[in-house]
């Protein structure tokens, strides 16, 4: 390695200069600056769906309802995921309403989180130049910038699986220097815990997987056994374990459908969506990255003995894994490799500072190489905002403005899933369709995973998803009804012709039946409700 690194950073046998108060209110500073960039646009664009709808709706229903418990989706109990992002989303809404900013507060922390540990890591057994190079990668990284302004578990989860990387990697390190490394351990085990509680059991497996296989490399047997801890296990157990045990206590079928069907199945089997081949991880992360991949090239160059540095053998390790855990299964969504993009941000940057003292020109280069990477994400973050992806907003804002708070909605076929959100709907809709058809169970999508809810509250089943027939006979119960649906739904059910169609908007349509109008109760076959 050239000289005028060494001189810099410490070598993988050196122990790291102490941190300073100056150097504490400088991170402090980058903290909130990290915030500002990946919050700026957080707030312009509508709720996607169904992935945001569906997870932003979860937390508006704990929030509203007061149970912080029991995760529901359109009021059955939904537990495809654990708790942590209804937490943290419906406290958010609760001090900021009902906003998509507010809305996406737990990707925002996610990818804070990731961005600020990976940062101090660097910082601590590197240098503060090559932290400060490393963050700027991390965060112009269009994977990271978007996905901390997606509202699923992806980002939150990836900044939990980061942190508790760093904090083993930080042991490990420190233990082979004689560091103090107690405080450090204790916050892994806490961390790997709230990572439990992002999106389940990788958010353990990830980090355990990473640093064994790196710990395996290194030969570092001794430091593999004091990273296992009685007090670290108790901690982890004492932050993860009371949901789960809560769950289990109220719904008998919680840990057989919670880790069986949602993890062991899910993971292995073909059923799901986006089924992808093998290496649609490692063409993702190059195409993502592809303004800084010769500073990555330049990594590939490196002499045999910083390959051997195991700090660089980390980052190798970490990203390899990760890909690999998931190209795995057939089912590949872009967010699942999250968790490798800070490892391959740290490698781009050490590539690029490898060769010494850089120059102006290759300065100039590196300024393009982010300049593009963040205009990629600003481009995509305001292009969605002007061209929105399917959205219950202007439905919900029609729908709120036109009912009266006793008119019932019922849903044709298709549950909304940001409805609730935008609509701040305080009761569950009737959703209509027919849910004995044993096709509904073959796609992972809305139908099934009200069908699965269904089964853990069955009274409430009956009055929430409803058959056409049932349908029918419910029209007559109330003077004025909503209804939405698709505009082709009045082949289906002729008497919306003769219903008043409110607003259209992304081929949804909310219909008015008011039973006072005779031509729409002789439809109906009701007898005319009061007149107005």
């Amino acid at each position: 390695m050239p000289s005028q690194v060494r001189s810099t950073e410490p070598g993988p046998n050196e122990a790291p200069a102490r941190d300073t108060g100056s150097r504490w209110s400088e991170r402090a500073v980058v903290a909130g600056l990290i915030f500002v960039w990946l919050a700026a646009t957080a707030w312009l664009r509508p709720l996607a769906l169904p992935d945001e709808g569906r997870y932003v709706g979860v937390a508006w229903e704990m929030m509203r309802s007061g149970d912080w418990l029991t995760p529901t989706l359109n009021g059955l109990p939904f537990f495809h995921k654990p708790p942590l992002f209804y937490w943290i989303t419906g406290a958010s809404m609760s001090v900021l309403g009902l906003n998509e900013w507010a809305a996406r507060a737990a990707p925002l922390f996610g990818a804070w989180l990731g961005s600020f540990a990976m940062y101090l890591f660097v910082g601590r057994w590197w240098s503060e130049r090559t932290a400060r190079l490393t963050l700027a990668a991390l965060l112009v990284q269009p994977l990271v910038y978007l996905g901390g302004q997606y509202a699923n578990l992806d980002m939150l989860v990836a900044g939990c699986i980061t942190a508790t990387i760093l904090l083993l990697a930080h042991v490990v390190l420190s233990i082979e220097h004689g560091l103090a490394f107690r405080r450090a351990l204790m916050g892994a085990y806490a961390m790997a815990a709230l990572a439990v509680l992002a999106k389940g059991l990788i958010g353990a497996v990830i980090p355990t997987l990473v640093i064994l296989v790196w710990l395996v490399l290194l030969r570092r047997w001794r430091v593999m056994l004091a990273l296992f801890s009685l007090p670290g296990m108790l901690l982890f157990l004492l932050v993860a374990g009371p949901w789960f045990v809560a769950m289990q206590l109220r719904f008998d079928e919680f840990l057989y459908y919670f880790i069986v069907v949602q993890h062991f199945k899910r993971f292995a089997a073909t059923g799901f969506n986006n089924v992808q081949p093998f290496w649609f991880y490692p063409a993702l992360l190059l195409l993502a990255s592809l303004p800084w991949l010769p500073w990555l090239y330049r990594q590939l160059g490196l002499g045999r003995e910083a390959q051997r540095d195991p700090r660089r053998l980390l980052m190798w390790v970490w990203m390899a894994v990760v890909v690999a855990f998931f190209s795995w299964p057939p089912s590949k969504l872009v967010g699942y490799v999250l968790p490798a993009v800070p490892p391959l941000a740290f490698l781009m940057a050490d590539g690029y500072l490898s060769r010494g003292v850089p120059g102006a020109k290759r300065v100039r280069w590196l300024c393009v190489s982010a300049a593009v990477s963040a205009i990629i994400g600003i481009a995509v973050a305001i292009g969605l905002t002007a061209f929105p992806r399917e959205s219950s907003r202007s439905l919900a804002q029609a729908f709120i403005s036109a009912r009266q708070p006793a008119e019932p909605l019922f849903m044709l076929n298709d549950y909304l899933y940001d409805l609730a959100f935008y609509a701040a709907m305080t009761t569950p809709v009737a959703v209509v369709n027919d849910w004995d058809n044993p096709e509904m169970l073959k796609h992972d999508d809305s139908h099934k995973e009200l069908i699965d809810a269904g089964k853990f509250a069955p009274k409430a089943l009956a009055t929430t998803l409803i058959s056409p027939a049932s349908f029918k006979a419910a029209l007559c119960r109330s003077p004025v009804i909503w209804i939405m649906g698709r505009p082709g739904m009045s082949r289906q059910y002729p008497f919306l012709l003769q219903a008043k169609e409110s607003f259209t908007r992304y081929d949804r349509t909310l219909w008015k039946l008011d039973r006072s109008v005779p031509a729409l109760a002789s439809a109906l076959h009701c007898d005319p409700g009061p007149s107005p």
